[in-house]
């Protein structure tokens, strides 16, 4: 294990407490049967882990990124993937270290422990969602259609990156894709890229609502909707 690792983990187990651990626990359905089943937290706020990130920006490798990836703790894993969006942002001029960046992400080693909500947040709009805007996208399609919830999260979620580059095509396509899908978390990814778009092209969220509205989860609905006026809300709704 390299000094940085250990510097890392020994800073936030001193800002961990036993309560919020338990808040976090609860909070990111760490329960049987839940979405975040056997994750693991020490109990670290969001501030204090973009601090500890922060103080190693200059000194973390990939390598020390992906062995805090591979860590049971979520803190740990949270601290890599703010490290990783910084290595992506200090290749702005140098597409080949964008691109290794890119390339480690999407490994299944290390996208499969990119297994929370907020992991894939943090992450894929800031990752791969700038640089699949103006390239192929075919890599998120095909995690669109993977079993794993985080796939297809991280596919959905990063047209965030897409989005506010008013690039609108992708939000609409993966969105209809994922109507059938089962899972509340997607349900509320998916409302909340159409409900960006909406803040971009307003009358093209409408045309897509008019056309899928009865088939989509509420909770996309609600999501998407979120910004209109009281009686267009209402009239949504009613369609549904």
């Amino acid at each position: 294990m390299s000094t940085v690792v250990s510097s890392i983990k020994k800073d936030l187990k001193k800002l961990a407490t036993k309560e919020r651990a338990e808040v976090n626990a609860w909070f990111f359905k760490t329960g049987k049967g839940q979405y975040g089943e056997d994750d693991k937290f020490i109990g670290v706020t969001v501030p204090n882990m973009r601090k500890v990130a922060k103080h190693y920006l200059s000194g973390a490798t990939l390598s020390d990124i992906e062995t805090l990836l591979q860590e049971k703790i979520h803190e740990y894993r949270y601290v890599a993937l703010l490290l990783l969006v910084e290595q992506y942002e200090k290749g702005k001029k140098n597409q080949k270290l964008q691109k290794k960046v890119v390339d480690f992400m999407l490994q299944p080693k290390n996208r499969s422990r990119i297994n929370n909500w907020d992991l894939v947040d943090t992450s894929a709009p800031y990752i791969l969602g700038d640089w699949f805007n103006e390239r192929d996208k075919k890599k998120l399609y095909t995690l669109l259609r993977s079993k794993s919830l985080w796939d297809r999260r991280i596919a959905i979620v990063s047209n965030w990156g897409f989005v506010k580059r008013n690039n609108l095509e992708d939000v609409f396509l993966m969105s209809e894709k994922l109507l059938d899908d089962k899972e509340d978390l997607i349900h509320k990814a998916t409302g909340w890229m159409l409900r960006e778009a909406g803040k971009k092209n307003v009358n093209r969220l409408r045309d897509f609502l008019k056309k899928h509205v009865h088939k989509m989860p509420r909770t996309t609905l609600r999501y998407a909707i979120e910004k209109f006026s009281k009686g267009e809300r209402q009239y949504f709704l009613s369609l549904k």
